[in-house]
């Protein structure tokens, strides 16, 4: 098994990618800190991975607090005595109802770049000096191919996810010395109920999609963008990430690997 002894946080790790990274990291034998602003479903999730036969824990966690996650550090090393992979996983696409806006607020702005970039800081700063001792590491960040070139509809979102390829590529450098590998995903396009709602903002506001429902606006995206013309699931996502978690990557940091189906070829 690639990960057996390792151990995992996954932010945002209840539901959607972070459920199926967290599953696939399981599923090779690492043990999971499933973490999650929600208990409930994070405790699901949980369950769920130790019905694979590993160790799991479910840790609430809002990762906009740094005592949140200096606290979701502290509990996974008391439960398991270690931390070798980290998974920066939580975000988001807007403050609280930006899909009913016409335009991005301050707000938003604000709102996005403390969960999808400085809660990627947080968890990190807490988890790095636990690697370093250890002499090793793995941090993966979530970013998106929306952080490859701006979008209109969605400008605050866009720049969050650039601004987190930037900093994979700034700790990478850093930490290569530690032997600590920093990559990203770029995660294509899902259907979910984030891109639900991302959806019906391009409706509102983009010409050409005027008038579709959210499901027809990210086929139609699909049929236009995507060479294999098919849509991408959190299992996709969780694949590539067991790899970049894995022994096999073991010479690959500082990039940000593009899981799309072909939409962005650089």
């Amino acid at each position: 098994m690639l990960l057996s002894g390792r151990v995992a946080i996954v932010t945002g790790g209840a539901t959607g990618i972070g459920r199926a990274i967290g599953l696939k990291l399981a599923q090779q034998g690492a043990s999971i800190v499933v973490s999650d602003i929600n208990a409930q479903a994070a405790e699901k999730t949980a369950d769920e991975m130790s019905s694979l036969g590993v160790e799991s824990a479910a840790q609430v966690t809002n990762v906009v607090d740094t005592d949140a996650t200096e606290e979701m550090v502290s509990a996974a090393i008391q439960r398991f005595g270690r931390i070798d992979i980290l998974v920066n996983n939580a975000g988001v696409a807007g403050a609280p109802g930006w899909y009913e806006r016409a335009s991005s607020t301050e707000e938003d702005w604000r709102f996005t770049f403390q969960v999808n970039v400085i809660g990627s800081v947080n968890a990190a700063t807490a988890v790095i000096p636990h690697m370093k001792m250890a002499g090793y590491g793995k941090i993966l960040n979530l970013a998106s191919i929306a952080g490859r070139e701006g979008r209109p509809s969605l400008p605050h979102y866009s720049s969050s996810k650039s601004a987190v390829i930037n900093y994979t590529q700034a700790l990478a450098t850093e930490l290569a010395p530690d032997n600590i590998n920093v990559n990203a995903i770029c995660p294509g396009l899902l259907w979910t109920p984030m891109w639900e709602q991302v959806g019906a903002r391009y409706a509102q506001n983009d010409p050409q999609y005027e008038g579709l429902e959210p499901r027809a606006v990210f086929e139609k995206m699909i049929a236009v963008n995507i060479p294999f013309g098919s849509e991408q699931t959190p299992e996709d996502i969780g694949d590539a990430a067991l790899f970049l978690c894995s022994e096999e990557a073991k010479n690959i940091t500082g990039q940000a690997l593009n899981v799309d189906g072909g939409f962005f070829m650089r």
